[in-house]
């Protein structure tokens, strides 16, 4: 295994941490948000180990690209939650850097394989 693939698992860990951790205090009107956010999370750490294994490089790259359209599902909630004061300024800065990471290594993991 590549240092980015742990890299990227690595990073998927620490942001479903950070989601437990950081996310603790939802309103329950708006518990569904961040049960769609858990869920992608673990989404994305299911997709970067299943791309992690899969020795087809077609297969291998379709993962990665799933990874990523996941990643920006995220964001996307991530935002709706600053956007309607769920997270604080702090939180959604500290969450989103994460997912930039995330990205920047799966990013990087393609690359590697293309």
């Amino acid at each position: 295994m590549k240092e980015d693939k742990f890299k990227v698992i690595q990073f998927i860990r620490e942001l479903i941490l950070s989601i437990d951790k950081q996310m603790d205090n939802f309103p329950k009107k708006d518990i569904e948000l961040k049960n769609r956010i858990r869920s992608n999370s673990y989404d994305i750490l299911e997709i970067a180990y299943e791309a992690n294994l899969t020795i087809s490089i077609e297969d291998k790259k379709k993962l990665i690209f799933k990874l990523l359209a996941k990643c920006k599902i995220i964001d996307f909630l991530l935002n709706m939650s600053f956007d309607k004061k769920l997270i604080t300024e702090k939180k959604y800065y500290k969450l989103s850097q994460r997912l930039d990471d995330i990205i920047k290594y799966a990013n990087g993991w393609l690359k590697a394989i293309i």
